[in-house]
């Protein structure tokens, strides 16, 4: 609910309800890597090695341990071609996984629109010490 001025007000119970939501999402899907891992996987599936480089920064510890979260919470699925010699694992992407395409959407824009907002204030504050 929004009051007169606009700002959003919720009730007592309002409140606890959107905190308990809120908090069941960033338990999800939270973090530094979940949410980079499925964007690289919504290019197509990926073998582990190809994954870890296409999310920079990630040691091969926390890839292996954030998609088991993953595949726990229904967003990954692993694959393994047994009849591959080497055996071939892949990762891709559930349908469910779609679920969070508005998410990711609005975090896109929030986050291009945030370091615009810097990089302006960055500017502004240029001029001002010149």
């Amino acid at each position: 609910m929004k009051d007169i001025n606009g700002k959003i007000r919720l009730s007592a119970p309002e409140c606890n309800s959107a905190l308990s939501a809120v908090g069941d999402a960033l338990y999800v899907i939270g973090g530094k890597w979940k949410l980079r891992i499925i964007i690289a996987l919504s290019e197509g599936n990926k073998r582990f090695n190809d994954l870890q480089r296409r999310v920079e920064g990630i040691s091969a510890r926390v890839l292996s341990n954030e998609l088991k979260d993953l595949e726990m919470n229904g967003f990954v699925k692993r694959m393994v071609d047994s009849k591959a010699k080497p055996v071939v694992v892949q990762y891709e992407l559930t349908d469910y996984s779609n679920t969070l395409e508005e998410v990711l959407q609005a975090l896109h824009n929030w986050g291009r629109q945030h370091r615009e907002n810097i990089m302006q204030r960055s500017r502004k504050m240029k001029l001002v010490e010149a």
